[in-house]
């Protein structure tokens, strides 16, 4: 996996730009594994199940995902040892293509990946916490919806407000600080991944099922209660056939394209270590370690979370979970009632701990964008404790902002805008990630004598083999979610204007 790694591990002491080199490689896998475990893997399996139809179908997505998440993060590990600097993702692009592209990437994420996702979190943390303290419920109105247009509104629930409280907190906690950050990371990571090891072995072992075993596994690939899947506007609709799963090959290859949007996202910020690169003790070593270890970890658990989903529960109850908590339903057949409030607690542990890492790791790009001239001026500096407090600051201003929109709908019932927009960019971050390997090819031309302390994996077949999979389900996405797709792609080109404006003050300041 690596080549001639020798790069001696540096003291925990603040860099020449005053960031503290305090994460380990424990730390930065727990960083990884923290930040993708959140609330989706215990409920995005109902929603798989109806696409694909079959607890096979179920099964073969997360393999898939695995497959797709481990390439991605072995290639990543190049970048991540050639470019060992805060801002990661934002920083290769930039390097491989253009202080456009790697802006666009960083647009998006401020925009909507990072902190679209760390609004979704916080409000499943409230949730799952009202499940405990009932009081914590979506319709008791601290101010109730004040309607702006037809489509939009702005609210403040119980539910929102510990949302909010729990942003406020985790932010504040982190301008603590990089240590006390990777303190409370590290202790809810090792609670939520035993927390998910307990789910897997109650349902593996104590709560297993053996008519829904043999129901599941004799009929592994037979296609019951199947979403349709059709041509995502009109004029492909004559084009296009309109299938489920059990349309033979073209149709189970659609299903699984069309499925990864939960299971990628449910598996998603594994690349946040590479944020915090200025921050690691042994950034060209550790950050592609990091990446490494934590993806796999994650996955593998993932992974053994589903296959302990079909041993405990028929296929039909796992597509019609009261409200898609699957998790929940597999531990209700073990515990009954109380199985809900047992995951309820797991969940709180998870979110809490997806958030702090997420939070952790997002104000880095902002960070590096403001280095650039690319962002406001104040997110670019360090505070006392040697992290980017404003940055900090800014970004948990923003993801309260999502948290208190909201989207009408015509019943008349109220949405959150946080959720539409982060089913748009699901196919902009795989965009993303796709444009950011064929950069390790571009820079491989471009820099061939650049030292590489680590290779990317199987390169360049394996590389190439996320690139091809992943522009596959793109395309898929396109044809078939197509305003999803293109809504996300309209978020990304909106970048456009920002960022010549952006460059434009900053070519006035320097020539100042």
């Amino acid at each position: 996996m690596t080549d001639s790694i020798s790069v001696p591990s540096l003291p925990t002491e603040k860099t020449e730009h005053g960031f503290v080199r305090a994460i380990g490689l424990f730390d930065g896998t727990m960083i990884v594994a923290g930040s993708m475990i959140g609330s989706g893997i215990f409920i995005v399996a109902a929603d798989i199940s109806r696409q694909t139809g079959s607890a096979g179908g179920l099964l073969l997505t997360w393999i898939i995902t695995g497959l797709l998440t481990i390439t991605a993060a072995l290639s990543y590990g190049e970048l991540a040892a050639l470019f060992p600097h805060a801002g990661g993702q934002y920083v290769y692009l930039r390097e491989a293509f253009s202080p456009l592209w790697g802006f666009l990437y960083g647009w998006t994420l401020f925009l909507v990946i990072q902190t679209g996702t760390i609004a979704a979190v916080a409000v499943g943390f409230a949730r799952y916490l009202g499940v405990l303290f009932p009081s914590v419920s979506p319709n008791t109105w601290i101010i109730p919806p004040i309607n702006f247009s037809s489509r939009f509104a702005i609210s403040l629930s119980v539910q929102q407000f510990v949302g909010v409280l729990m942003i406020i907190f985790l932010t504040f906690l982190n301008t603590r600080g990089v240590r006390l950050g990777k303190r409370i990371q590290n202790v809810f990571t090792s609670a939520k991944v035993l927390a998910l090891l307990g789910l897997i072995f109650l349902c593996l072992f104590v709560g297993r099922n053996a008519s829904a075993i043999a129901d599941n596994f004799t009929h592994l690939w037979a296609i019951r209660g199947a979403n349709t899947i059709s041509p995502g506007v009109g004029f492909l609709r004559g084009i296009l056939p309109t299938v489920t799963a059990a349309s033979g090959w073209y149709g189970l290859l659609l299903a699984l394209a069309v499925s990864q949007v939960g299971s990628l996202f449910s598996a998603d910020a594994w690349n946040n270590i590479g944020f915090t690169a200025a921050e690691v003790k042994n950034p060209k070593r550790d950050v592609a370690l990091s990446m490494a270890f934590g993806t796999i970890i994650v996955i593998s658990l993932y992974c053994l979370a589903n296959l302990a989903y079909v041993c405990a529960l028929p296929l039909h109850q796992i597509q019609n979970a009261p409200d898609d908590r699957v998790a929940t339903a597999a531990l209700s057949a073990v515990f009954g009632a109380k199985g809900a409030i047992v995951m309820a607690v797991a969940i709180i542990i998870s979110t809490f701990g997806c958030n702090n890492g997420l939070i952790l790791a997002g104000s880095r790009v902002a960070y590096a964008m403001a280095k650039d001239g690319l962002f406001f001026k104040a997110t670019g500096k360090l505070n006392s404790r040697g992290v980017p407090g404003i940055a900090l600051v800014y970004q948990g201003i923003w993801i309260v902002v999502l948290i208190l929109l909201r989207t009408r709908k015509p019943d008349g019932t109220y949405g959150n805008l946080y959720s539409n927009l982060l089913d748009y960019v699901v196919f902009a971050a795989l965009l993303f990630y796709a444009l950011t390997i064929v950069g390790i090819f571009v820079l491989r031309r471009r820099r061939p004598n650049a030292e590489r302390p680590y290779k990317a994996f199987g390169y360049p077949l394996v590389p190439l083999l996320y690139i091809v999979a992943a522009t596959g389900i793109m395309v898929v996405l396109l044809l078939y979610e197509t305003q999803t797709a293109g809504m996300g792609m309209v978020i990304v080109l909106l970048g456009l204007p920002v960022y010549w404006l952006w460059h434009r003050r900053s070519s006035v300041q320097d020539r100042a």
